[in-house]
């Protein structure tokens, strides 16, 4: 089975590497590169983007989506909305969610990843429908931790609510780069093997082990994965889309992407993260400390950003 992938350079990835400050005019002149490329979609909307861009940026968000639409017609366009609270940091009503929704998808938007950090399904409920009565792709969200409270059960129990819902796939999302090998194996086999559903995985590198949680997964039977191209990838962020692509070249579950296109987007971000340095986190390498914490890696350089400016 070939694997899906997601590249998550125009929005998580530098949301965790340098405090979502990525502009818009370095995102177009690379734009028809990655869409040539055949992902299976492009996270570039949604999380603190939309807060970074009207409180940092001065950029219009919608404008942002609707150019990025514009310069990458083939590829599906994807965001991360937090349920009911949208974009913002409140509960909205489910009239506001639901125009909120039309619109994102009038101005270009295809596949909205639903999560709600609290696991409470009811609080995605408005949004996925809202978002499935509009024609785009829902995709409802397990936010994965660990405690004494969540066990397997607990995402099977939720990915049984999701599907009640109404959900056109289900994602895992490892936020914060505490998902085992061995745990993701698990937790893949045991939904695919109970339910008839579409299946993501996005695993931050911050504690070093996203690379094999995704392998596993993709061995358990899972049907896509996030990755962010290699010069914006890794510490906060994501394992390397080239890197995934290389390894599962010549299997059953080759991606078909072509990594001569991916160097040639890598070269382009390599310089263009220069300009970002001043906003770049401190980790270097791995922080088991995260193991604990489970702080995660799409907060840790907005969170050290906020901190400096405080100083």
């Amino acid at each position: 089975m070939t694997i899906a992938i997601t590249d998550v350079v125009l929005r998580d990835a530098h949301q965790s590497l340098f405090a979502t400050r990525l502009r818009l005019d370095d995102m177009l002149p690379i734009a028809a590169a990655l869409d040539d490329v055949g992902y299976g979609s492009l996270e570039c909307w949604g999380g603190a983007t939309f807060d970074a861009c009207i409180r940092f940026l001065g950029e219009d968000p919608w404008l942002r989506l609707r150019e990025l639409k514009k310069a990458m017609p083939k590829t599906p366009l994807q965001m991360l909305l937090r349920g009911q609270n949208l974009l913002g940091y409140r509960h909205y009503a489910d009239d506001v969610v639901e125009r909120f929704v039309e619109r994102a998808v009038k101005n270009g938007m295809d596949v909205f990843r639903v999560f709600d950090a609290m696991n409470d399904p009811r609080n995605m409920k408005a949004a996925l429908q809202a978002v499935r009565s509009h024609g785009a792709h829902a995709q409802g969200t397990l936010s994965y931790t660990t405690s004494p409270a969540h066990t397997l059960q607990t995402w099977l129990d939720l990915t049984e609510q999701l599907l009640e819902t109404g959900v056109d796939s289900i994602a895992i999302k490892d936020m914060s780069g505490i998902l085992t090998p061995m745990a993701a194996y698990e937790l893949v086999s045991e939904i695919k093997k109970r339910f008839e559903v579409r299946l993501h995985l996005h695993c931050h590198a911050t504690t070093g082990m996203a690379e094999m949680a995704l392998l596993k997964a993709i061995e358990a039977g899972v049907d896509g994965v996030d990755t962010a191209i290699s010069s914006m990838s890794a510490t906060y962020g994501h394992p390397a889309t080239e890197a995934l692509v290389a390894t599962l070249a010549g299997t059953e579950h080759d991606t078909g992407l072509d990594i001569l296109k991916l160097e040639n987007i890598a070269a382009y971000f390599r310089e263009v993260r220069k300009k970002y340095h001043a906003f770049e986190g401190q980790l270097k390498g791995y922080d088991s400390r995260i193991l604990v914490a489970q702080v995660p890696g799409g907060m840790l350089t907005n969170l050290e950003s906020q901190l400096k400016q405080q100083n």
